[in-house]
């Protein structure tokens, strides 16, 4: 069970509600925090004084008066207008992200909704019910409103939604579930659409997939080096101590200890020609660990940003906020009656995704040049001028093509990596009539980045099936132990290539497994009784 507060979620106990759909429910307190902060804006709602949302209209219309006769109405019409969305159906996984995030920063009492709001939240969760939301349609400007309408919009009754792998109506839905529609209330329409949550919860999602992958490149990268008879040098930890950023030592340690024990290494110890590896083998912690750097940033943004208060106005305790211009001046001000003022509802700018944007553009850049020295040791392994190999890893060269096209795969995946790192939050497009005159861009961000770390599985599919091959064309000599470990894994689920056969099943049996975490932690502990998970700089594959 996962306790919502509206301060303590993590990325982890999100992925498991999304993905694993474990039960949720609200911390008391946060329950109370609600009930104050609607009370609260009940107070202020007796005054004449203009609240953004509730006694106005939106964007461009915020100078439109409404009447108290009109107030539900606003709301009912707002939820229907902004459900804007087209494209394909966001996964059932996502939504039920956005969902949790949407439940969790409500859940703060700082939004001036009804508990039953939150309550309704969470209900659908744990009856795994989740809204139609299609994946396009928000600038993540003031906030993801389209995602997030076609969610609130399944609250009302209105619209289509999901279980058990069926799409209906959702009144329908409801009904079957025993869940009444919302007829939602002064300020409840702005309070359900208006923040980050569809932007954060797919980038979240993605971010702990990725986290996954970059422990699985460890993995594949020493393998890749047992195969090509690299040596482990580069990895002592002296080199790293010179110049300690912590992904960059992280990468170090888990590499070091991955080579422990192996044969492979004491075959070419001494009368071994070269003098250094290529930079794919011997700069792994250095490329690596930058990739490391940018996913616990990533990490530390969305942790944040998944206990944060997104919408506006924002309902505000007397004392939480003094400064600045509010329906009323917070501790010092006046109530309708003439009383102290219990808080205060103030405009301002959280729903802004700026910040998750970069980041996800950030972990995109990263993912890609993951996959870029990922490819450039797949090349080395099937190339026989660089690998002392058969050719593509076959004993045939020749008649059999053996594992070259793995290569092509990867090039390929490669490529569009490269173009999805361009950066979508260096983009902006007005709306709203200028009112919305600087966007985030950030749906898009999370969608490229969703891709990213899809296509980097497939990158390392490919060098982990090639990878493994070349560690045998050495047998009986062993790899270090933690690689062998991940050998054994691979072949338990794919055989060794004796004779060509399709590779697509393989492949993507691999990204599969790296996609779950199978492939990212066989490592040893390393002679200085170090697990080589201490010191991540990310902190993220421990969580997932």
């Amino acid at each position: 069970m996962i306790t919502v507060d509206g301060q303590g979620l993590t990325l982890a106990e999100l992925e498991a509600v999304a993905r694993e759909r474990r039960p949720v429910r609200l911390h008391a307190e946060a329950a109370q925090r609600v009930r104050n902060a609607r009370a609260l804006l009940e107070v202020l709602l007796r005054g004449d004084r203009p609240i953004y949302g509730v006694n106005t209209g939106f964007g461009r219309l915020a100078d439109v008066r409404i009447s108290p006769a009109d107030q539900r109405a606003l709301q009912r019409n707002m939820v229907r207008s902004h459900a804007a969305g087209v494209g394909r159906r966001l996964p059932a996984e996502e939504v039920r992200a956005i969902m949790l995030l949407r439940a969790n920063t409500l859940a703060r009492g700082q939004s001036g909704c009804r508990l039953v709001v939150v309550e309704r939240l969470l209900d659908l969760l744990n009856h795994g019910v989740h809204p139609e939301v299609p994946e396009i349609g928000s600038v993540g400007a003031s906030g993801d409103l389209a995602p997030l309408a076609h969610v609130a919009l399944v609250l009302t009754g209105e619209g289509q939604a999901e279980q058990n792998g069926e799409l209906k109506d959702a009144a329908e839905v409801l009904r079957a579930v025993d869940v009444e529609p919302l007829d939602l209330s002064e300020k409840e329409a702005v309070a359900l659409i208006n923040g980050t949550q569809a932007t954060t919860g797919i980038g979240a999602l993605a971010l702990c997939r990725f986290a996954r992958a970059l422990d699985a490149a460890d993995v594949a990268g020493a393998m890749s080096l047992e195969g090509l008879k690299g040596t482990p040098d580069p990895f002592r930890s002296e080199i790293h101590a010179a110049r300690p950023h912590p992904g960059q030592i992280s990468t170090a340690r888990r590499l070091w200890s991955l080579l422990q024990g192996s044969g492979i290494r004491e075959s070419h110890r001494t009368g071994d020609p070269r003098v250094q590896d290529a930079y794919s083998l011997r700069c792994m912690p250095q490329v690596h660990g930058a990739a490391r750097e940018a996913c616990g940033y990533a990490h530390r943004i969305l942790a944040t940003e998944a206990n944060s208060t997104t919408d506006n106005p924002l309902v505000l305790p007397r004392g939480a906020a003094r400064d600045g211009r509010g329906t009323d001046a917070g501790a010092d001000g006046e109530g309708a009656a003439g009383e102290p003022a219990p808080g205060m509802v103030i405009s301002g700018g959280n729903f802004h995704a700026q910040i998750v944007a970069q980041c996800l553009d950030l972990v995109a850049i990263a993912a890609a040049d993951m996959a870029s020295i990922c490819e450039r040791r797949i090349d080395r392994l099937l190339n026989p001028d660089l690998s002392g190999l058969p050719a593509f890893l076959t004993t045939r060269p020749g008649t059999r093509s053996g594992l070259m096209i793995a290569q092509v795969t990867a090039a390929d995946a490669l490529s569009e990596m490269r173009v999805l790192a361009t950066p979508a939050s260096i983009d902006s497009v007005s709306t709203s009539a200028s009112q919305e005159d600087h966007v985030s861009m950030g749906m898009a961000a999370a969608r490229k980045v969703r891709r990213s770390v899809e296509l980097l599985e497939t990158v390392l599919a490919a060098e982990f099936l090639c990878a493994a091959q070349a560690v045998e064309f050495h047998r009986p000599l062993r790899a270090g132990d933690g690689v062998e470990r991940a050998l054994a894994r691979v072949r338990d689920h794919v055989p060794r290539l004796t004779g060509d056969r399709p590779l697509g099943t393989d492949l993507e049996t691999l990204a599969a497994l790296v996609r779950a975490g199978e492939l990212s932690q066989p490592e040893a502990v390393d002679e200085a009784g170090h697990d080589a998970a201490d010191g991540d700089s990310d902190g993220l594959h421990r969580q997932t």
